[in-house]
């Protein structure tokens, strides 16, 4: 590794090597950091229209606007995970967490928002309860994080009965957030985990 750069290259392969220490695995899945040549994979699932709008995002339009958005919103190597399928090693999803997104949800001071989605071939099949058991546990080994706080569209209800099989718990809250793609007239539930 090149250590006397400037221009951010060593700190982009420090901050790669530390991701790829925790990359984390169960028997059918591996979270991994997001790479530009996952590119063509996330546009073939990011372009389906009943993904996206499910999580509050619009389906990607090209393979260009995949590989932005792993430049960019996917590029915490550190908080933000590709859900690899091992049986195929291919992306079908993302998981992460952090104060990546502008969200209206009612957070407490300095707590994190968790996010998910999987492509649709592989919904109903357990693989976000997995995802996001295994980012939790990552969550509680290395992290000093009181709460986690996180929600989804009322008309999504499958994606709160992910996050109640980990544990989150219904405030009782329920928000708008016209900052989501297609959320100015749909309702977000709201959940949080106390994790100490």
């Amino acid at each position: 590794m090149e250590t006397n750069r400037t221009d951010g290259t060593a700190r982009d392969i420090e901050l790669a090597r530390m991701a790829e220490s925790r990359r984390k695995s169960t028997k059918s899945i591996i979270l991994r950091p997001w790479r530009d040549s996952d590119a063509e994979t996330l546009f073939k699932w990011a372009s389906d229209p009943d993904v996206g709008p499910r999580a509050g995002w619009a389906p990607h339009q090209s393979v260009e606007e995949s590989l932005e958005i792993i430049r960019t919103v996917f590029n915490d190597a550190l908080h933000t995970w590709a859900i690899v399928l091992k049986e195929t090693n291919e992306p079908i999803g993302a998981m992460g967490y952090g104060p990546s997104c502008e969200c209206d949800l009612p957070a407490r001071e300095g707590e994190p928002l968790i996010g998910y989605w999987v492509a649709k071939p592989y919904w109903n099949k357990g693989i976000c309860t997995e995802a996001l058991q295994l980012m939790l546990d990552h969550i509680r080994e290395t992290t000093d994080i009181k709460s986690l706080i996180s929600g989804h569209f009322v008309d999504n209800p499958a994606s709160g009965r992910v996050m109640e099989k980990c544990g989150f718990v219904p405030t009782g809250e329920t928000c708008i957030d016209a900052n989501q793609y297609q959320g100015e007239n749909r309702p977000i539930r709201v959940l949080r985990l106390e994790l100490r």
